[in-house]
């Protein structure tokens, strides 16, 4: 039977939108391979001189920086010591606060900056044996375990000195630490309807 006028324009829709939505992903895919036409997100990138990490990556590793691998600890209510050091007068530490976290911040910088020497030179074996025409995958795996394990190295030594500062503070400078952070809001701040204010105060470790 043939189709009516209508019916034949449903089917040209359904055709163009399963053409459509083939194209889609593919065009989404190339986007994010950087093959459009604006070009690469990694265009220039090829004038490094360790693939991987930028000029910027380098130096705060090599200063023995946390290059954000602390996250785990410090977005879970860990404060880490870098930061305490930084906020010891909004938390009011106290100046044996202040020299046991300077200890603990010492040793990891120490710790971190040789953790991070070995890192570096872990993506830079990778990023050169891409340069050699007779790389095999056996190879390469070697070189990428050695990578995995010296960056799983320079995390424990960040993270495992956030295990360390809770012990050393209190509970109510754990919560301002949140607060100073950008982590949580102020509860002393405002005081919700339908609750006590001195009560509230007091429940949360406010002053006054």
């Amino acid at each position: 039977m043939p189709l009516s006028f209508w019916g034949k324009t449903l089917m040209k829709f359904i055709l163009s939108m399963a053409v459509v939505s083939f194209a889609m992903p593919l065009s989404a895919f190339a986007q994010d391979q950087g093959h459009n036409h604006g070009g690469s997100p990694y265009a220039g990138f090829e004038a490094r001189e360790i693939k991987s990490l930028s000029d910027q990556d380098i130096a705060e590793l090599r200063r023995g920086g946390g290059w954000g691998l602390a996250l785990p600890a410090e977005l879970n209510g860990l404060p880490g010591p870098a930061h305490l050091l930084e906020l010891q007068e909004e938390l009011a530490l106290s100046s044996d606060q202040v020299a046991a976290i300077t200890l603990i911040f010492e040793e990891m910088r120490a710790e971190a900056i040789a953790a991070g020497e070995n890192f570096i030179a872990a993506e830079a074996a990778v990023s050169a044996a891409f340069e050699e025409a007779d790389l095999t995958k056996e190879e390469l795996a070697g070189l990428l375990a050695r990578a995995a394990e010296a960056r799983a190295a320079l995390r424990l030594v960040h993270l495992s000195r956030h295990l360390a500062t809770p012990a050393l503070l209190s509970d109510e400078q754990v919560r301002k630490y949140s607060v100073l952070r950008g982590y949580s809001d102020d509860p002393c701040a405002t005081v919700p309807e339908g609750h006590d204010p001195t009560m509230w105060r007091r429940h949360n470790g406010c002053d006054g």
